[in-house]
């Protein structure tokens, strides 16, 4: 078995969870929040969409189970690697929760890099859910 090294970021979100987990939950709102990963999506089939950036196509799936909070984006031809949300409650408001995993060998600076990324996609999340856009 194969472990990875695990980065977790969260920020507090002004909105029921489920009004968080209906945003994140519309794969059409990457490009919104995470323009660096998604310049355009369409959907393929099922659960299965194409993400288009920079660095050109790719299949992903969207795993949604909003009664618990989670809002997962993973490859569709390789599921263990993504990016695994969850929302939960946080007094009335929500607490959002971004997990990502890299190989061991992975550079600290390309972590660290990656990782600034990630926090400026959690407030871009909290600022659209929070305007109500």
């Amino acid at each position: 078995m194969t472990l990875g090294l695990a980065e977790t970021r969260t920020i507090s979100i002004s909105a029921p969870p489920a009004q968080v987990v209906d945003y994140l939950a519309d794969p059409r709102h990457l490009p919104e929040w995470a323009p660096g990963f998604a310049t355009a999506v369409d959907h393929d089939h099922d659960d299965v969409w194409r993400v288009r950036s920079a660095g050109g196509e790719q299949r992903m799936a969207v795993r949604v189970a909003a009664g618990h909070g989670v809002v997962d984006f993973v490859s569709a031809d390789a599921p263990h690697l993504g990016l695994f949300t969850r929302v939960v409650p946080n007094l009335t408001g929500a607490e959002l929760i971004f997990s990502l995993f890299f190989p061991d060998d992975t550079e600290p600076s390309a972590v660290a890099a990656q990782m600034a990324v990630v926090g400026e996609e959690l407030r871009a999340v909290r600022e659209r859910v929070e305007s109500g856009r």
